[in-house]
C-alpha cells in the first residue's frame, strides 16, 4: 500500500456471500468496519461478487444499484412459488437464478419427483423480465430440481412440444420420450433480439455417462432405472431438436447444466454459456475498480483447493494479480488444498475465532469478519508506519 499516503489508501472489497449467514454486500460492510479501525480515512469501494450460483442476483443488484423484484411462477412440481429476480442498474439487464423458480430446495425431500419436475417457471421468469423491458438476460444455472432439458422453459415461452397425435407433452423430463415434433412458430419473438448469457461452470454434456441424468440425477432422487429412462428421453429430445431446429446441443460442454437447461437455452434462444465469475467480473466493472487500488479483499464462506475452479475469490485474485495489486482472502473456514492458492493470494485468513455450534458461528459471521479485518488493518499498518 505504498502508492498512496498511508492514511488514504484505495481498498477494494470484492467478496462473495458467506452462505447461510451474510450477503456479499453485508460482507463488504463488515470488512470495511474492521479496516476502518486502523484506516478511517481510506477510500473503500464495495464490489459485491458472485460466481453465477446462489447469491448472484443479490450481488449484481447491489453492485450496480439495481432492484430486486418478485414474480409468482410455476414451481418444479407445478405449484405456485414466488421467485426473486433482479433488474440491474442499467435498467436493461435482468438476472435470474433458475433455482428461484425451479430449484431443488423448493421441493421437500419426500415430494421430489425428478421424472416430472419442470423448468416451466424459469421460462415464466424470462417472460416477466422481457415484459419489464429487459433486453439482456443473465441466467445462473445450478441447484435445479429438474431433468427436463429446458423443455418446460421452452413451453412457457411459447414452443410446442408435441407427441405423435399432435398433442402437447405433459411437463417433465420423462415425457420427452414421446416427443415427435417441435413447433416454435409461437415462441416469444422478443427472444430473437435479446442477448442471453448463461452463467455456469459445469461442463457436462446433456447425455451419456457424464451427462445431466447420470451425474446429477441421483442427487435429485433419481433411481438407477430413472437415470436410464431420463438419459434415453434426453437423447431422443436432442435428436428431435437437431432435426426440427437445426441445432446440435447433446454434446455441447455445459448443455447438461441444471438438468439440461443449458441445452434448452442453446436450442430455443440465442444464449451462450460462459463462466459465471467472468460474467460477474464484467458486469460489476471489477477490472476498472481494481486499477490503481492499493489493496483488494475478497473471500467467501469456505476456501480450499476447489476455489481455483471458477470460484469468486480466485476470479478476483486473478484480476488483482494482473495489475500487481496485493490481494487478501477472508474465509469463514479454510479446507484441504488451500495451500495451492498461495501463489495467487498474499494471504488467506479464516475468520472463525472459537469452537462453537454451527448456528452460533453463522450468527457471529459479521463480527468475525469485522474482527479479522481489524487485525488485517493493524498488520498492514505495521508495514507502512515509520518506527
Amino acid at each position: 500500500m505504498a502508492s498512496r499516503t498511508p492514511s488514504t489508501p484505495l481498498i477494494i472489497l470484492a467478496p462473495d456471500s458467506f452462505k447461510e449467514s451474510l450477503t456479499a454486500q453485508q460482507v463488504c460492510v463488515a470488512m470495511q468496519a474492521g479496516l476502518e479501525q486502523e484506516f478511517p480515512d481510506a477510500r473503500y469501494v464495495h464490489v459485491p461478487m458472485a460466481d453465477g450460483g446462489e447469491g448472484t442476483v443479490q450481488s449484481l443488484v447491489d453492485a450496480t444499484g439495481g432492484t430486486v423484484r418478485r414474480a409468482r411462477v410455476t414451481g418444479p412440481l407445478g405449484g405456485a412459488v414466488e421467485a426473486v429476480f433482479g433488474i440491474l442498474g442499467d435498467g436493461e439487464t435482468a438476472v435470474i437464478e433458475m433455482a428461484a423458480a425451479s430449484g431443488l430446495e423448493l421441493v421437500p425431500t419426500a415430494d421430489r419427483d425428478i421424472r416430472c419436475a419442470t423448468t416451466y417457471g424459469t421460462g415464466e421468469l424470462i417472460s416477466v423480465c422481457l415484459d419489464q423491458g429487459a433486453r439482456r438476460l443473465v441466467l445462473g444455472l445450478g441447484g435445479s430440481a429438474t431433468n427436463d432439458g429446458g423443455a418446460g422453459m421452452a413451453q412457457a415461452l411459447g414452443a410446442q412440444l408435441l407427441d405423435r397425435s399432435g398433442r402437447p407433452l405433459p411437463l417433465g423430463g420423462a415425457a420427452l420420450a414421446n416427443l415427435a415434433r417441435i413447433d416454435v412458430s409461437g415462441l416469444d419473438p422478443r427472444l430473437r433480439d435479446c442477448a442471453i448469457e448463461v452463467a455456469s461452470d459445469v461442463t457436462n454434456p446433456l447425455t451419456g455417462p457424464t451427462g445431466a441424468s447420470a451425474v446429477y440425477g441421483p442427487q435429485k432422487g433419481a433411481t438407477p432405472a430413472d437415470v436410464t429412462e431420463l438419459d434415453a428421453a434426453l437423447e431422443h429430445y436432442a435428436d428431435i431438436v437437431r432435426r426440427d431446429l437445426g441445432r446440435s446441443v447433446g454434446q455441447v460442454p455445459g448443455a447438461g447444466a441444471a438438468g439440461g437447461l443449458g441445452a434448452g437455452l442453446l436450442a430455443f434462444t440465442p444464449a451462450r454459456i460462459s463462466s459465471g465469475i467472468d460474467i460477474v467480473i464484467r458486469l460489476t466493472g471489477l477490472v476498472d475498480h481494481v486499477a490503481g487500488a492499493d489493496l483488494v479483499l475478497t473471500g467467501e464462506g469456505r476456501m480450499d483447493g476447489q476455489t481455483r475452479f471458477g470460484k469468486t475469490p480466485f476470479g478476483v485474485a486473478s484480476v488483482a494479480r494482473a495489475t500487481g495489486t496485493p490481494v487478501i482472502g477472508i474465509a469463514g473456514s479454510v479446507g484441504e488444498g488451500v495451500e495451492e492458492l498461495a501463489e495467487y493470494f498474499d494471504a488467506i485468513i479464516p475468520v472463525i475465532g472459537r469452537v462453537a455450534p454451527l448456528s452460533e458461528v453463522l450468527a457471529e459471521a459479521a463480527s468475525n469478519v469485522e474482527r479479522t479485518c481489524a487485525n488485517v488493518g493493524r498488520l498492514i499498518a505495521l508495514t507502512i508506519t515509520d518506527r
